[in-house]
């Protein structure tokens, strides 16, 4: 409310201290402002009243405007009537704003944020997206490992970043990553996974379309040379002779095929064809959820053809193949049926490129990692690795059954 009397104006704002209601008149004298509270509005309206009329007649000079000063405070307040917001709020803001700026224009810095976040919603916590890039992720059909692994990833980024996900600086995520101290490797990949769930951000506007989200201005983790480590043939005749018909299929279809364990145990036996000699990784197989076809060579085939051939691969319990090794006194490097098969197919075929989509990998990988590693003759032999005439491999042996607890003893537990 505003009392007037003349060109002098005194303002009455309302508001509550605790469950009262309080009336606040504000007015400016001898150089300072003034501000008097009263329970009730009479008093406040009578006091209004009173300073309106001192100040247009002249009792507080300080308080006098020139003829100038009051029409630049009505043109002022005609520019805030649509924003219904106090001349000296507005004032105090833009106040902040330039101590904030320093040296840069307030209307520059103001364009600029519009230019960088028009069409962005704003004011979206990570934590708020979590459900949505879940759903998102799991209706592109992306693998379930794939998907539990990038789920993981978030909510453990958005327990350390609850906040809004466009206020997060490169700096801060960087900072983060070093912070838990996990090998070059492992942060690299948890780092891809933010980098995963930014670009979604992005892609639903959240984040500003026209420059890079902060998670991919963070530098990747200098990994270093890793060893590819692959199987002698002389060491793959031993794990065959020696393998059960669970431990013949992991073994044969990663080191002839060069599937990914992963893969193997989501594979079915209908994707493995000997009449057409391909193997055919679905989507949501696949690693890479895109849709592989995988030559089986000869010798493969005739592993296959030992196998009994229904249902799943491997079964709900798949068989640990570094015990196999420990039995035949055999180390197990990471990898090394995948990594044996492309060093070997890459040696026999010389081709980069068609090693990579076999495998479901990129050339550059492949090329980086695996070239020259084998010669074309050792490679022919690993090829060359045939079951000997009349072998079938052993049964898997059974679990010993837990001997039977006596009838009373079983009782008494059951009550």
């Amino acid at each position: 409310m505003k009392i007037k009397h003349g060109s002098a104006v005194v303002p009455i704002y309302k508001g509550r201290v605790r469950r009262w209601d309080c009336y606040t008149v504000a007015y400016h004298m001898n150089g300072k402002r003034v501000r008097r509270n009263f329970g009730s509005l009479e008093k406040a309206k009578a006091e209004a009243q009173l300073m309106a009329r001192q100040i247009q007649e002249g009792k507080s000079s300080n308080n006098d405007l020139t003829s100038a000063q009051r029409e630049n405070h009505l043109a002022a307040e005609r520019l805030m009537a649509p924003f219904k917001m106090p001349l000296v709020a507005a004032v105090e803001e833009y106040a902040r704003c330039r101590e904030l700026l320093g040296d840069v224009p307030l209307m520059a810095a103001i364009q600029e944020f519009v230019r960088r976040n028009r069409g962005v919603q704003l004011g979206v916590k990570v934590p708020d997206l979590i459900d949505e890039f879940v759903k998102a992720k799991a209706e592109d059909n992306l693998s379930r490992i794939y998907r539990f692994q990038l789920s993981g990833s978030v909510k453990r980024f958005a327990v350390a970043f609850p906040g809004e996900i466009l206020t997060l600086k490169s700096g801060d995520i960087d900072r983060w990553l070093r912070s838990l101290n996990h090998t070059p490797v492992t942060r690299n990949s948890l780092h891809r996974c933010i980098k995963v769930f930014f670009s979604f951000a992005k892609s639903r506007g959240y984040l500003p379309q026209s420059e890079a989200t902060a998670a991919e201005l963070v530098p990747i983790a200098k990994e270093g040379e890793t060893k590819t480590e692959i199987f002698q043939p002389a060491e793959m005749i031993k794990l065959l002779a020696a393998a059960s018909s669970e431990e013949l299929a992991l073994l044969a279809i990663g080191g002839f095929a060069g599937l990914r364990m992963a893969e193997i145990k989501r594979l079915d036996w209908q994707a493995v064809d000997l009449a057409r000699r391909i193997i055919t990784l679905r989507a949501d197989q696949a690693k890479t959820a895109s849709r592989r076809i995988v030559p089986i060579s000869d010798n493969l085939a005739a592993w296959i053809e030992l196998l009994p051939r229904e249902g799943k691969v491997v079964g709900k319990t798949a068989p640990d193949l570094t015990k196999l090794a420990e039995t035949l006194g055999m180390e197990w490097p990471r990898n090394a049926l995948r990594h044996s098969y492309i060093s070997y197919r890459l040696a026999v075929v010389k081709d980069a490129a068609k090693v990579a989509l076999e495998a479901g990998n990129s050339p550059d990988i492949i090329f980086k990692h695996y070239r020259e590693l084998v010669t074309e003759p050792e490679a022919k032999e690993w090829f060359a690795i045939m079951p000997a005439k009349g072998w079938s491999p052993p049964e898997p042996k059974k679990p010993k059954a837990m001997p039977r607890r006596p009838r009373k003893l079983v009782d008494a537990i059951l009550g």
